[in-house]
């Protein structure tokens, strides 16, 4: 399945190689793994990780895309081979960009869609509060979110969709911490969101996590014939990805959701991850592979999508999401809906 073929590469110094048909996986010049190449779609390295010449080649050849993220989970570099999208498909879509109503349209759509799934965070959260004064605080903020959406349809700007987006991202972050069991608190405290670097765990860990949906959700642009540089509620920048942005605001809080599993759980805690110079926090390699590990089960899980009316497994939800954004680049009378599961 499409969910379980990306490779992710977290050990530090880790050297891959090309072995005939198989990638080669080396640590210590110690052979760990073999992985065929025609089960791959995508290879995701964190950190410093060596790579042949050889190899490199072949997966451009093949169509196997190679990611460079940092340790933290930040891009770095994506290698491809030729593009073979739909020209008329991305014709449309320029067009659409270039459309101020329907940009604006299209932004407001993905922020409702961000929100709703953050709003539903917070509502599971408050009714399995312990304590009726978080239950009531969480469930303010679920009306506060419930405020934005009905702000957004009169958003007559993009600044204004944005201002809309970041005042709820706020008041969402302001109670995430609430959700984090009482005796893990003091070591997955957020006073908001940091990034660039993360100055906290639970924001290096919601990095991390953030930075796998985004190569999800670019691959799957990518797969659908789009082309992921060209959105519409991010701003356009020179080698920012802003359609992957744009559809990677429904599953953001599915990270979170995960995030805080993990930390609910004491999969993770406070020795899986380190404080560097400058106050930037990042999660030990073995606390990457955890997350990684625990990423790949959770895109398993069987989702009913809304729309479609069927099961299907989360990780595909992206890509099914970018089939439905084409549909609506190329037609009226196919809005796009975001991803929302109640």
């Amino acid at each position: 399945m499409q969910l379980l073929n990306t490779l992710y590469i977290t050990t530090p110094e880790t050297y891959l190689r090309l072995d005939n048909e198989t990638l080669r996986v080396e640590v210590e010049r110690e052979t760990r793994l073999r992985v065929p190449l025609h089960h791959l779609t995508a290879v995701v390295c964190f950190g410093h990780i060596g790579l042949s010449s050889p190899l490199m080649h072949r997966l451009a050849r093949d169509g196997i895309a190679l990611v460079l993220l940092d340790d933290n989970g930040r891009f770095q570099a994506r290698l491809e081979g030729a593009v073979s999208g739909n020209v008329l498909l991305r014709q449309a879509q320029f067009q659409r960009a270039d459309h101020s109503v329907f940009t604006l349209d299209m932004a407001r759509t993905f922020v409702a869609g961000k929100i709703k799934n953050t709003r539903q965070v917070l509502q599971r959260g408050a009714r399995e509060a312990k304590t009726e004064d978080e239950a009531k605080m969480l469930t303010r903020l679920a009306d506060d979110l419930a405020a934005s959406l009905r702000a957004l349809p009169d958003a007559a700007s993009l600044d204004i969709v944005r201002g809309v987006e970041g005042e709820a991202a706020r008041q969402y972050f302001s109670g995430l911490t609430l959700l984090v069991r009482p005796d893990l608190r003091e070591t997955f405290r957020m006073d908001g969101r940091s990034r660039r670097p993360p100055r906290d765990c639970f924001n290096a860990m919601l990095s991390f996590l953030y930075a796998m949906w985004m190569n999800d959700c670019r691959s799957a642009l990518e797969s659908a014939g789009l082309d992921p540089q060209v959105g519409f509620l991010h701003a356009l920048r020179p080698g920012r990805a802003a359609l992957a942005l744009d559809l990677m605001e429904e599953f953001r809080p599915w990270a979170d959701r995960l995030a805080l599993t993990l930390i609910n759980r004491g999969q993770l805690g406070a020795k899986d991850f380190a404080v560097r110079e400058g106050g930037g926090v990042s999660l030990s390699p073995d606390a990457r592979k955890a997350v990684v590990v625990a990423y790949q089960e959770r895109k398993r899980d069987e989702i009913t999508h809304p729309l479609l009316a069927q099961s299907v497994p989360l990780g595909l939800v992206p890509l099914v999401q970018a089939r439905l954004l084409a549909r609506a680049l190329r037609d009226d009378a196919a809005p796009y809906v975001p991803f929302v599961v109640r």
